[in-house]
């Protein structure tokens, strides 16, 4: 059975880091580019950043540039998202998704294959 779970979420300050997980299960890394995508309360999903299956190439949102990494790990079948400098405008569900076509897609439209459940995470003072 194919599937995502991630981990990681939690209540963090502004300014902080954060390290959220995405664990995979029945596929791995080499067939499958992931995204990480977030929903806010009354917003949109919107994508965050995603990991190309071909060559690690990675994108970001605008919004999240220069604060968060992704990257992967083969062996342990997991895709990471470190986010630093955390700001309240960051609070969302976060979501990772794959998808095996397509390389590294950010858009929230794009029909990815699989989700996850999500975890939450929440920047406030």
């Amino acid at each position: 059975q194919l599937q995502l779970v991630e981990s990681g979420g939690d209540l963090a300050q502004p300014g902080g880091s954060l390290r959220l997980s995405c664990a995979l299960s029945g596929f791995t890394l080499d067939d499958y580019s992931i995204g990480w995508f977030r929903q806010a309360p009354g917003k949109e999903r919107e994508g965050v950043s995603c990991i190309s299956r071909k060559d690690d190439s990675t994108n970001y949102a605008d919004s999240v540039k220069g604060r968060f990494t992704i990257s992967r790990d083969k062996d342990k079948k997991t895709v990471y998202l470190q986010m630093n400098s955390l700001k309240p405008e960051d609070t969302a569900i976060y979501f990772c998704a794959a998808d095996m076509f397509s390389l590294c897609v950010l858009s929230a439209k794009f029909n990815y294959d699989y989700w996850g459940q999500g975890t939450q995470v929440t920047v406030s003072s």
